[in-house]
């Protein structure tokens, strides 16, 4: 006797269910896919970002570096250099980026001779600026005398430094008056790689 059996048939409508629960996974997976791709482009995104930010700041502190060798320039200057004296800053010098009156200024401060190389040229040279080697860098620097104009310096035509407070136990009981002294600005631009520049400014008294 033949045992064999003639092979179970699937209905028809069992494999039309398989086939559209296959189709669902498909699309359900497709859509993962284009959701963590975009969530990849996204990441790569924000990480360069954060790159581009991170080199910018470090950019900008490494500016802040280059501009102490204008500070540096300028106290040799007014110490022991051709600024060292009063009479010396009682006149404008070219040669040494000095204004002996303030110099112009924009809404934030910063010196019109900065913005521009026409009004630099009327204050002071080129010559001047500091460009160390193999770094990209150039720092160029003004001094202005904070007077009205030109001469001896007043306290009536130019900012003083306020005198320090007087009083308590540790105060000299003499009446000796303290010098006045005078208000000098140095403002400086630094320019970087990557068209980076950046402005800084400081006074210091004489």
């Amino acid at each position: 006797r033949d045992d064999r059996r003639a092979p179970m048939k699937t209905p028809r409508r069992l494999l039309s269910r398989r086939r559209a629960q296959q189709g669902a996974v498909l699309l359900f997976a497709m859509i993962a896919l284009v959701v963590l791709l975009i969530g990849s482009i996204a990441l790569m995104r924000s990480m360069n970002t954060s790159l581009f930010t991170a080199g910018n700041f470090g950019f900008k502190r490494d500016l802040t570096n280059q501009g102490e060798r204008a500070i540096a320039t300028v106290l040799d200057l007014v110490q022991t250099g051709a600024l060292g004296t009063q009479t010396s800053r009682e006149t404008s010098a070219k040669a040494r980026n000095y204004s002996a009156s303030i110099l112009p200024t924009n809404g934030d401060g910063i010196p019109l001779a900065l913005l521009s190389d026409a009004e630099f040229a009327n204050v002071g040279v080129a010559g001047n600026d500091i460009s160390p080697a193999d770094m990209g860098v150039t720092v160029r620097y003004v001094i202005d005398r904070l007077c009205v104009a030109g001469g001896p310096a007043l306290p009536d035509s130019c900012t003083v430094a306020s005198p320090p407070p007087q009083g308590g136990s540790n105060d000299p009981k003499d009446d000796t008056e303290l010098p006045v002294q005078f208000v000098y600005r140095v403002s400086i631009r630094v320019d970087g790689p990557r068209r980076t520049q950046s402005f800084f400014q400081s006074t210091f008294t004489l």
